[in-house]
């Protein structure tokens, strides 16, 4: 018999989880409450009632541990659900590390990333709730896609503003999300005030993802039958996302072993909290002892470079403010390819548990994260988005060390999307036409210096 190069650990289809994990009954300490933009008052749920439904706002502030994932949903989970684990072992040996290296890969999806696990059940809820449209940002475009992918499911209009310099970088996002019925607008447009500002004073305006926000939440605070979707930092978002560890903690039991670093890219915060927050809960309960490592670009560094305060969770600054790791609402990351990590802030469950001491953050440069991203593409054969691209170079810095050390090392690390959309990414880093890029630390002060005054 043949040695396996590759090994993947499925789970059977009744294995998807039946309740999402709320790391919230859990924290040592609670987070601090987000506030009303205009009062600076703790917000109600009132307050959030014209860009959400109020099954999703009950979500958002929840502190009950486990929450019922509806049938509906689990029903559409399982076109991909559970997704497969794998060991890496060409990656392995390709490295000569005694490090044992798995990756949950969530770029199985029918969009090609780990955003349907939110999509689909804020879909289903607004659905519920009578919605007849939905709203929406999109960097990279996973999350446009996949909010597009699950309007059409449950039969919704999808309104996405798509960040400029992605929208031209990466057509064929776009086509996806048109396929899938959505219209799509690259951000800042002339269709909303806070758009049209900001061309007045930046014709020439790469976007962002703080600008892309305030459009799709002022087109849905402006329409009775428009709500808003967010694909990163609210705390329901974290909480759907974390089927994927739960499904790793299962699978991890399967291949005999249990983690010592756990690592995700990490840009608003959805992919590693899916991964994280089901094993910080393990952590904070002694049932594990990993090291937790978010793994985000230089170029947009909150969690190593930004401040951990209140702040606006758009540029337009139309959005209750949030405690959170941030860069200033007013910072404009450079154009990188990873654009579903161009963000100002953290999502502030994220921030939070880093403020506690219960993860870690690290940066990677762009040609650091291409290099670790084609490298794993021909031990594996996937060729991962940009994106997920960081959290393999964190994983390959791991297994070195675990060499250097001549010590064994089990990492866990998810694939967060496939690639196939960003071959122009590719293209370019191979042909030299991409730069590494530190922000300047001046820049981030001048952001940083128009944070709110909170008294």
């Amino acid at each position: 018999m043949l040695p396996m190069e590759k090994i993947q650990f499925n789970l059977p289809q009744d294995r998807i989880p039946l309740a999402w994990y709320n790391i919230a009954a859990d924290l040592p300490k609670p987070m601090a409450p987000p506030l009303h933009p205009g009062t600076l008052k703790p917000l109600g749920p009132d307050d959030l009632a014209p860009l959400f439904p109020m099954s999703l706002i009950e979500q958002e502030v929840s502190t009950e541990r486990e929450i019922e994932i509806p049938d509906e949903v689990r029903q559409v989970y399982a076109q991909w659900r559970p997704s497969p684990l794998y060991r890496a072992r060409r990656l392995e040996k390709a490295l000569d590390t005694p490090a044992h290296i798995y990756y949950k890969n969530e770029g199985v999806s029918p969009a090609g990333s780990h955003k349907p696990n939110t999509a689909v059940p804020q879909a289903f809820y607004n659905k519920q709730a009578g919605t007849k449209r939905l709203s929406t940002e999109t960097g990279a475009g996973q999350w446009g896609s996949s909010l597009a992918m699950a309007c059409a499911f449950f039969d919704m209009e999808c309104k996405v503003y798509m960040v400029r310099v992605s929208y031209d970088q990466k057509p064929y996002r776009r086509a996806l999300m048109e396929t899938y019925g959505a219209s799509v607008t690259a951000s800042p447009s002339v269709e909303t005030e806070v758009g049209r500002a900001i061309l007045a004073a930046h014709p020439d305006s790469n976007g962002s993802l703080g600008i892309a926000i305030s459009e799709a939440v002022e087109i849905a605070a402006k329409d009775p039958n428009t709500k808003y979707a967010l694909g990163s930092v609210l705390n329901h978002v974290m909480l759907h996302q974390t089927v994927i560890g739960l499904e790793a903690i299962e699978q991890m039991a399967l291949a005999g072993e249990e983690p010592d670093v756990i690592m995700a890219c990490t840009g608003g915060g959805s992919n590693f909290a899916g991964l994280a927050m089901p094993y910080i809960g393990r952590n904070l309960k002694g049932l594990s002892h990993a090291r937790i490592v978010a793994v985000e670009p230089s170029a947009c560094p909150s969690l190593t470079k930004g401040q951990f305060t209140y702040d606006f969770g758009d540029t337009g600054r139309l959005t209750p403010l949030v405690k959170m790791h941030t860069l200033g609402s007013a910072f404009m990351p450079p154009g990188i390819h990873a654009g579903g990590l161009r963000y100002h802030g953290m999502a502030p469950l994220v921030s939070h548990v880093m403020d506690l001491g219960l993860i870690e953050a690290t940066s990677v440069q762009q040609l650091d994260a291409f290099a670790a991203g084609i490298q794993f593409a021909r031990a594996e054969g996937i060729v991962p988005a940009p994106e997920s691209n960081h959290a393999i170079a964190g994983a390959i810095y791991e297994a070195l060390e675990a060499k250097r050390e001549g010590k064994p090392r089990t990492i866990l690390f998810n694939l967060s999307g496939h690639g196939n959309f960003d071959m122009q990414s590719y293209i370019n880093y191979q042909a030299g036409l991409l730069e590494n890029y530190d922000y300047p630390a001046e820049e981030i002060a001048m952001a940083l210096a128009g944070l709110p005054v909170i008294l």
